[in-house]
């Protein structure tokens, strides 16, 4: 059944061009000049679509929406903006948009956009009998705790996670602190022929060395000291499914061992048993290191490093995403509203001109934070640069200034950390301004007992 879509754009030029190409894809088009004339329309006739500009002459894309949920109309809309607009547009998928794209419109892009828009369960334009229809303050998403972005590193990125996860290859996930590692190990999960079996996720950086082989392998009760009852290892767990390794170049030589063995094998022995269990799982690892430079310094085995390095993604950091930062600063101010109890709209323009600027060296974790304590103390609807200014300075930010200074230098800050907290890990992670993982790093580059 041919699908009818309703294009709302005053450019008459661009309106014809859209019109043409679309008419050649196999929809049925009809065009609108304002709102005032799409809104005619739509009371007349049946849309499965409508893509609208954002800026109109007589009034914007969002009042459209708005006046589409008033009256009940429950088909998808797709907003059309410039770059400088995001932020509205954004805000329109609050409203109940479907989706936006921007311009200069990428032809591939809006049809893969119309196509997924077109496979929602809302097809119809007619009123319905309920006076609205139902609105989330979310664009739907098979993952609403995250979002992966719009911009061509995003794209690209999952782009490959798309590609390897149907295949049987490990995956080894290179990138900075914050940078959403353990969301791409799931999304390849997923999306791989073992999306039914479990998903095991091991902290490598957090584990003491002298229990990471009960961690991954399991015992008996009795096998040492506080074993006091039998434990089911991480492979076991993981059997059929997939076993993500976080910050794996935080394991001891000793465990790289029994990691490589189990992997070649694909058995595994609890601790204190003289039984082997046979084990079938996909790894995916992640590191923030260099693990071609650990091994040239003899702290990573090579041989385990080619078992899990199959197939490598590099994360890119949220300053090379800058196409996704206002949209990262919205969704984790809808997770903040949430949480709070807020109700904010959104950034006035000092504070997303600042957004877009700071270069963000702690990342996407880095922002949700931030954005989350400005949620909590901001005064007006929006969140303003008063809000976050002390947190966007680079001077303010120890996690950039730790990284400027020499090795030294950095480690006599580690130390004086620690001193000042009792030694405690966590607590002098804060204090430094990074995260935990980050800190057992150092610890480990440095010798630090």
């Amino acid at each position: 059944m041919t699908k009818h879509i309703l294009i709302v754009e005053d450019d008459v030029t661009f309106s014809l061009m859209l019109k043409t190409w679309l008419g050649k894809k196999g929809f049925a088009v009809d065009t609108a000049s304002s709102i005032t004339r799409a809104k005619k329309q739509l009371e007349t006739d049946t849309y499965n679509l409508v893509l609208s500009d954002l800026r109109l002459p007589d009034e914007d894309g969002i009042a459209l929406l708005n006046w589409m949920d008033e009256e009940g109309y429950n088909c998808p809309l797709i907003i059309m903006t410039g770059y400088a607009d995001i932020q509205s547009a954004v805000l329109a998928m609050k409203r109940g948009a479907k989706d936006y794209i921007a311009k200069p419109i990428q032809p591939d892009e809006l049809l893969k956009k119309i196509n997924e828009a077109l496979q929602a369960p809302t097809p119809v334009t007619r009123p319905i009998d309920s006076p609205k229809r139902a609105n989330s303050s979310l664009p739907t998403s098979d993952h609403p705790n995250f979002l992966e972005g719009e911009s061509e590193a995003a794209r690209q990125l999952y782009n490959y996670v798309g590609l390897v996860a149907p295949t049987h290859m490990s995956v080894l996930i290179n990138g900075a602190s914050g940078t959403g590692k353990e969301y791409v190990a799931h999304r390849i999960h997923q999306l791989s022929k073992r999306a039914d079996k479990p998903f095991i996720a091991i902290d490598c950086g957090s584990i003491p060395k002298e229990l990471a082989a009960s961690e991954f392998f399991g015992h008996i009760k009795g096998s040492f000291t506080g074993a006091l009852t039998d434990k089911t290892g991480a492979f076991e767990e993981a059997n059929g499914g997939t076993l993500f390794l976080d910050e794996i170049g935080n394991l001891s030589y000793e465990v790289q061992i029994q990691l490589l063995r189990a992997l070649q094998e694909r058995r595994i022995r609890p601790v204190g048993s003289s039984k082997e269990i046979e084990v079938d799982v996909r790894l995916i690892s992640a590191t923030n290191e260099n693990l071609e430079s650990a091994i040239e310094k003899g702290n990573f085995r090579e041989d385990l490093f080619h078992r899990i390095n199959e197939f490598t993604l590099r994360m890119p950091s949220l300053k090379e995403r800058q196409e996704d930062i206002l949209l990262f600063a919205n969704f984790f101010l809808d997770q903040a509203n949430h949480e709070l109890g807020r109700n904010l709209i959104g950034f006035d323009t000092q504070a997303s001109t600042a957004l877009q600027n700071y270069s963000w060296p702690g990342n996407l974790r880095q922002m949700k934070n931030i954005i989350k304590r400005a949620t909590l103390l901001a005064q007006s609807n929006y969140i303003t640069y008063a809000d976050i200014a002390s947190e966007l300075t680079d001077n303010a930010s120890p996690a950039k200034s730790l990284s400027l200074h020499n090795e030294e230098a950095e480690k006599k800050r580690i130390l004086e950390a620690l001193r000042q907290t009792n030694q405690n890990k966590s607590r002098a992670a804060q204090l430094l301004g990074i995260d935990r993982k980050t800190l057992y790093n150092k610890l480990k580059l440095y010798g630090i007992q």
